[in-house]
C-alpha cells in the first residue's frame, strides 16, 4: 500500500469535488488512500462506489493462466483442458465473461452516468476547474479514456495511446463545454459540443521515492514461486 499512500500524498493539494471508485478491493483501497489525504479540506468527501468501474470480467477464465490463441482447436475443448487462450478480437469473450466491446459499452455508460453530469452542472453554474477523481483498473481505464475522447466534437481516437498503465499510475483528462459564455452561468442543455483532451497518461511521479523490493509486489518481498500477475486473467479483485 506504499504506492497508494504515495499517490494520496501526491494529490493532497488537489481539491476534488468527488471521488468515484470501483467497488473491487484494489481500486477501493487506492481510493481510500487518496481520500485519507483529503482530510484537511473543509468539506469531507465520501467514496462513491460503482460496479460500472470494475475491471473486465473474464468469466470462467477468471484467475486462470492464459495461453496464446489456438485457432486450430475448438475453444470449448481447450476450456475443458483448463487452457484459456487470449481472445482474438474485441467481440470474443470467455463464457460468462465480458468482451472488450462489452467493456467499452460499460465505459460509455460510466461516462454518461458518472462523469458527464459534473461537466454539464459545472458549465451551467459557470464553474471551471472542477476536479473529479475516478479510481478503476487498467483495462477499464483504457476503454474509459477512449469512450470519453470519442465524445470530442472534432476528435479522432485510436486505442494505441491508452495502453500500459503501471500500478497506481494516473491519467488526466479535461472536458470543456464549447459555449460562447464559458465561465458564466447559462441555461444550456446537454447537447453543446465538448472539447476533450488527454493531457497526461501513465504518470508515476509519486513513485520516485517509494522503495520497492526487487521482484516483489508493492512492499512485499520477492517470492521465487510467485507468478507474474500479468500472466493471469484477473478482474475480480
Amino acid at each position: 500500500m506504499k504506492q497508494a499512500k504515495a499517490l494520496g500524498d501526491f494529490f493532497s493539494d488537489t481539491d476534488f469535488v468527488a471521488i468515484h471508485t470501483s467497488d473491487l478491493k484494489r481500486a477501493y483501497l487506492t481510493a481510500q488512500a487518496i481520500l485519507d489525504c483529503q482530510d484537511s479540506k473543509e468539506t469531507r468527501l465520501n467514496l462513491l462506489t460503482s460496479p460500472l468501474l470494475r475491471e473486465q470480467h473474464f468469466g470462467v477464465a477468471e484467475g486462470k493462466p492464459y495461453s496464446k490463441s489456438r485457432p486450430d482447436v475448438v475453444s470449448s475443448d481447450l476450456y475443458a483442458q483448463g487452457i484459456y487462450p487470449s481472445p482474438r478480437n474485441r467481440d470474443e469473450s470467455f463464457p460468462e465473461g465480458e468482451s472488450r466491446s462489452d467493456l467499452r459499452r460499460r465505459a460509455e455508460q460510466a461516462v454518461d452516468e458518472i462523469l458527464l453530469p459534473y461537466v454539464w452542472q459545472s458549465a451551467r453554474e459557470g464553474n471551471t476547474g472542477v476536479r473529479v477523481a475516478l479510481i478503476s483498473h487498467g483495462l477499464f481505464i483504457k476503454e474509459l479514456i477512449a469512450a470519453l475522447i470519442a465524445r470530442d466534437a472534432q476528435g479522432e481516437t485510436t486505442d494505441l495511446y491508452y495502453k500500459g498503465l503501471r500500478n497506481t499510475a494516473w491519467a488526466r483528462m479535461t472536458v470543456e463545454v464549447q459555449t460562447p459564455r464559458r465561465g458564466k452561468k447559462t441555461g444550456l442543455d446537454d447537447n453543446y459540443p465538448l472539447k476533450v483532451r488527454l493531457t497526461d497518461f501513465d504518470r508515476k511521479d509519486h513513485l520516485k521515492n517509494v522503495v520497492r523490493q526487487q521482484g516483489g509486489i508493492g512492499s512485499s518481498a520477492h517470492d521465487p514461486h510467485q507468478k507474474d500477475i500479468r500472466s493471469f486473467f484477473a478482474g475480480a479483485s
